[in-house]
């Protein structure tokens, strides 16, 4: 409608209770009312003595407004005559539609690698904010020592302001480096220098560096099938073409993989634990999957995700200390060792390759929270990282326990969870003829979560069940959480 004293607006919405001013608020509601179609352009907006008594405001404000909409381009004034939307929006208004339609107004167009890899991405289940049987990736946040960690940051903070608040080191801090390269010489096996350590924000981030560094679209990569799905998308997104290579209970099968494609470029791989079957790499595979890396003249990106959590008195062995010729990349994370809030990981890259990622890192990278990296290094250096694993050992191991006992005693017949020796999470086979699916569907409706392994597979396999975390809930969770997919399966007839 249009009167004498131009368009009659509706009430702005104003939050007098909030710290942003009020200019700012309504500038921003007046600026999506043009932007958006509803006001057209040409269109007489009331004065500004009317403006300020339609939305309760004083003159002064309001003349603020309309003096910061005109600096934006968005109206124009003419003395004696009033303000009016601008008529340099007329053309664009064209093509805005006044109904809200995100996709429509979305750039269709896409890099070639991102649209291809992006058909071929596996959507993740929501990352889990809550225990719940039986989620995956999540430790026991309850049993991390928070008044520990809060007097590290406190300590940080008392450093001087160009540590604290200054820019990280684009590889990392080197206080975080070293303790990173003393702990796995210590207890992974790892012999590595510091300036072989290269920090970055999550596992995630590790794989896409690695992808993009050394692998050129269409690039033949052996992928463990199944296998984790953060890290297919990763390599899918750099332009990786994945070949699915088998696992069995030694481990990826290499003798497949060079029936597949023995001209590979990279192989990925979870020797210490396999995701999500749980099989250990034998020594033998280990060797041989060396051998063809050099063969081939291709690289290995070993995870070690969980590997800090083993249950039988010795460390699954890593395969980066078996390497002697600095063909295996080796990616940690702290997100299940410490809480994954960190956004903390590491690979560990053997020279001379770590030249060119120290190049890459210092030109490219913006590098993690020097405070995040600082208290890490702290909690390394003063032991508290190890009293807190050993802590988790004994707890994990309790929890596992319980699991395999109640699973034997509730679901024998309907599925068959398999101990593990090491990890935070098992697999359980489901022996029924039920739809995976169907039974995560049906235990969900019970607040219980299970991973289909179809979820985890590029190709097809036999084998039909569940990952099934354990680090999460109580043992008296556990077993009620073992009742309810007893039930869940139940129900499904």
């Amino acid at each position: 409608m249009k009167y004498a004293g131009g368009v009659l607006l509706p009430t702005l919405r104003i939050d007098r209770e909030s710290g942003r001013p009020i200019v700012a608020q309504l500038v921003s509601a007046m600026r999506d009312l043009v932007l958006s179609g509803v006001l057209e352009p040409g269109q007489r907006l009331p004065s500004s003595r009317t403006f300020a008594q339609d939305q309760g405001i004083s003159r002064t404000t309001a003349i603020g407004v309309y003096e910061s909409l005109a600096a934006e381009g968005l109206i124009v004034s003419h003395v004696g005559s009033g303000s009016y939307v601008s008529d340099i929006l007329k053309a664009k208004a064209e093509t805005i539609s006044t109904e809200p339609d995100r996709h429509k107004r979305q750039p269709k167009r896409l890099a070639n690698l991102t649209e291809r890899a992006s058909e071929q991405f596996f959507p993740r289940l929501a990352h889990p904010t809550k225990p719940r049987p039986f989620v995956t990736g999540l430790p026991a946040l309850d049993l991390f020592p928070i008044p520990l960690w809060s007097k590290l940051m406190a300590r940080h903070w008392r450093a001087a302001r160009g540590i604290a608040l200054g820019y990280p080191e684009p590889a990392g801090q080197p206080e975080l480096r070293r303790a990173i390269a003393t702990h796995l010489r210590a207890n992974r096996g790892v012999v590595c220098e510091p300036e072989e350590v290269f920090i970055v924000n999550g596992a995630q981030e590790a794989f896409n560096r690695i992808g993009n560094t050394l692998l050129d679209p269409g690039d033949p990569v052996w992928f463990e099938n199944p296998g984790p799905i953060g890290a297919r998308n990763s390599l899918l997104s750099s332009g990786a073409r994945l070949v699915p290579v088998p696992v069995d209970n030694e481990g990826i099968d290499v003798a497949a993989g060079l029936k597949a494609e023995p001209d590979f470029r990279l192989a990925f791989v979870t020797p210490s634990h396999q995701h999500p079957l749980g099989a250990v790499m034998s020594l033998q595979r280990r060797f041989e999957l060396l051998q063809a890396a050099e063969r081939a003249d291709a690289w290995i990106v070993e995870d070690d995700y969980d590997g800090e959590f083993y249950y039988s008195g010795h460390p699954p062995p890593t395969l980066k200390s078996v390497d002697t010729v600095g063909r295996v990349i080796y990616v940690g994370t702290f997100s299940k060792s410490i809480f994954p809030g960190l956004r903390i990981a590491f690979m560990v890259v053997s020279s001379p390759l770590s030249e060119v990622f120290d190049r890459i890192a210092g030109a490219t990278l913006q590098g993690a929270s020097t405070m995040v990296q600082s208290v890490v290094a702290n909690f390394i250096e003063e032991g508290h990282f190890a009293s807190h694993i050993r802590r988790m050992r004994k707890t994990y191991m309790e929890r596992h326990e319980v699991l395999i006992d109640a699973a034997s005693q509730r679901l024998a017949g309907a599925v068959d969870v398999k101990p593990t020796e090491s990890g935070i999470q098992t697999v359980g086979h489901l022996l029924t003829g039920h739809d995976e699916s169907s039974v995560a569907k049906a235990a969900a409706d019970l607040d219980v979560i299970v991973a289909p392994l179809e979820r985890f597979c590029i190709a097809p396999i036999d084998a039909k069940g569940f990952a099934l975390g354990f680090s999460t809930s109580t043992p008296a969770q556990i077993r009620s959480g073992v009742d309810r997919l007893a039930d869940a399966i139940d129900s499904l007839g």
